[in-house]
């Protein structure tokens, strides 16, 4: 994704609706993990996740339980920052958890594909989806 270096302050872009990953906006919102810590696991039936981390360093793991899916029971892990700068798309049916591994501010954007609805996710716990030690 494009990064702007800039004098006083760069600019970081996130989501355009002309890329081929877009598929609507419903809201964006903002979250912070703090280093060590794991949020997750939690699956969504209906939002598309846009991830993105302009600040701090967070590692995301994804994990597929569709069963009609060619990644079947397979994780997929990468790190966001700034040095790694770029979007992560989770498509719906997909587990995710992330955690802070950055010191200080680890700040991560989601571009979310509907509005929050509490009832359209599913969280377990982290020894469910055996991950993170």
């Amino acid at each position: 994704m494009k990064k702007i270096a800039h004098d006083k302050g760069d600019i970081f872009h996130a989501l355009k609706c002309s890329e081929t990953s877009f598929s609507k906006f419903g809201e964006a919102y903002f979250s912070t993990v703090k280093k060590g810590a794991v949020k997750g696991w939690k699956l969504h039936r209906e939002m598309v996740l846009n991830l993105v981390v302009p600040v701090g360093s967070v590692r995301f793991v994804c994990f597929d339980s569709r069963v009609d899916s060619a990644t079947f029971e397979q994780f997929f892990e990468v790190t966001l920052s700034p040095c790694n700068y770029c979007r992560l798309t989770v498509p719906n049916g997909i587990w995710m958890a992330f955690q802070g591994i950055g010191e200080g501010t680890n700040l991560l954007l989601n571009i979310a594909s509907i509005e929050h609805d509490p009832t359209e996710s599913t969280t377990c716990d982290l020894s469910e989806i055996a991950y993170f030690e």
